[in-house]
């Protein structure tokens, strides 16, 4: 097997052994890249001196018997809306085109310190508004499976570097599914904590009340290592959780006897066949292994994505207003201040991010700002009160990740709502701030990968990782997309 083909875990072990070096490594993924970055456009920049430096260094470290633990050595992606100290952040706008981030993003720095390479900043949608990476400013992400797909979004470029081959994990940040879904469209784990879990420090903000940093991975215990290194109080994070993290070390459970809610709401005729057939198939084998699972019924789920799309894009409205031209960033020409600014967002923001500063600032505006933005936070503060009630009779909730399989580039470009609905089965657990995560478990008749979430209640990730882990196993799935199979 191609060393881009090896998980986390056994790289890891591989180092150790010596069975290959952290440069070796790299190579492999930077290989891999070359060989597919033409045609699935993952990364944004990849920064191969600084990376390779890197390498270098860890395997320098680890002749001298200093480990800094699993991570020691595996090269890894980071979306490009994450600051990289000395590397350009983007967001995938052109109003960002040029910025150089000055310091390192808190989760870049716990992964520098945990001794990974970082390979370079992958492909978004603009400021993560989006459901596909067909919003970047720089050209859209193919799906490695059928490169005529896309590969969901915001965190698309993510997702694709680690289906591919050309990252061993990714992160990515999830504000209404945007870790989740392209997971599930790429046949890879994808994980969203629990809100504030994770510093958001060096994050570019899209609506800092759901904006959550996560793992996209190959397995589920890869997901695991990558969130135990990463996440834990900052202090230079208001949001941080300042309280005690649960041990997630070694999460293990009995299917027999555990009380899963299956949720009504996600499901129906809006779910393709496809989806709807393999999560039965495994809501099936979890009973088979002594799994009790319940239908049950969240009314409040159906007023979330519409909550969802006033609370975000309202979000977004204030804190996209930074970027005017006057401190960093694109800079238009205008005869005012006003004009100038004027100028500089109508160049350098794409339409969706336009679309969505309009929504948000119309429904915070005098008149409206109840109506809107306070109904959808009653929604909201409903929705997290049902869910702690549904809890309380269940150990974990499933669902379908998302209501379809990869569909076509272009197909939902001109039908935002159409696009929005992707979000569906992942908004709820930004609502509410639990955690949630994304295991592949099927393809469908169009060799195109399904996935299978499991929700949990906050600070649930230790039981959470270890239904997903027997989910994983259960599924049994070992399909790999046809550009990973590239003999590079």
């Amino acid at each position: 097997m191609n060393l881009a083909e090896l998980d986390i875990v056994t790289a890891a072990e591989g180092l150790r052994k010596g069975d290959h070096t952290a440069v070796d490594l790299l190579e492999a993924s930077l290989a891999r890249a070359n060989h597919t970055e033409a045609e699935l456009h993952c990364y944004l920049h990849i920064d191969h001196d600084g990376a390779r430096a890197a390498a270098e260094e860890a395997d320098r470290e680890l002749a001298a018997g200093n480990d800094r633990g699993p991570l020691h050595g595996i090269p890894l992606a980071v979306k490009d809306n994450m600051n990289i100290d000395g590397l350009e952040t983007t967001c995938a706008s052109q109003i960002l085109t040029g910025w150089v981030a000055p310091y390192d993003a808190h989760v870049v720095g716990l992964l520098k310190e945990a001794g990974a390479v970082l390979t370079g900043k992958t492909n978004l949608d603009e400021f993560a508004m989006g459901s596909s990476t067909e919003n970047s400013a720089f050209g859209p992400t193919r799906n490695p499976w059928d490169t005529d797909k896309v590969p969901g979004g915001s965190s698309g470029g993510s997702a694709a570097s680690v289906s591919v081959g050309s990252s061993f994990g990714a992160f990515g940040s999830d504000t209404g599914g945007s870790i989740r879904q392209p997971a599930a469209l790429c046949g890879v784990v994808g994980l969203k904590p629990t809100y504030g879990t994770v510093s958001r420090r060096g994050l570019v903000a899209f609506a800092s009340s759901l904006d959550q940093i996560g793992p996209l991975a190959r397995t589920v215990e890869d997901a695991r290592i990558l969130l135990e290194a990463t996440w834990g109080h900052d202090p230079g994070d208001a949001t941080s959780w300042r309280g005690d993290f649960p041990d997630i070390s070694s999460p293990t459970v009995a299917l027999d006897g555990l009380r899963i809610g299956v949720i009504s709401q996600l499901s129906g005729e809006a779910f393709e066949p496809g989806v709807t057939d393999a999560v039965s198939a495994m809501i099936n084998r979890l009973s088979d292994e002594g799994a009790s699972l319940e239908e049950i019924s969240i009314p409040a789920i159906d007023a979330a994505l519409p909550a969802y799309y006033l609370v975000a894009p309202s979000e977004a409205s204030g804190n996209l207003a930074r970027f005017d031209g006057v401190r960093y960033g694109l800079r238009e020409d205008g005869a005012t201040s006003e004009r100038m600014m004027s100028a500089t967002r109508a160049s350098g923001f794409g339409p969706e991010v336009i679309r969505r500063i309009l929504l948000g600032t119309f429904a915070l505006s005098a008149g409206y700002h109840d109506a809107f933005y306070g109904q959808a936070q009653r929604v909201r503060t409903h929705l997290a009160n049902e869910m702690t009630r549904v809890y309380q009779d269940f150990d974990v909730l499933v669902s379908p990740t998302t209501p379809t399989t990869a569909f076509g580039i272009g197909s939902k470009t001109d039908d935002p709502l159409a696009m929005y609905f992707s979000d569906v089965a992942t908004a709820p657990s930004n609502l509410t701030g639990h955690p949630a995560v994304s295991v592949p478990i099927a393809v469908d008749d169009a060799g195109l990968p399904v996935g299978f979430q499991i929700h949990a209640p906050a600070f649930g990730e230790a039981r959470m990782l270890a239904v997903a882990a027997e989910v994983e196993r259960l599924a049994d799935f070992d399909a790999r997309p046809a550009l990973a199979g590239s003999p590079v």
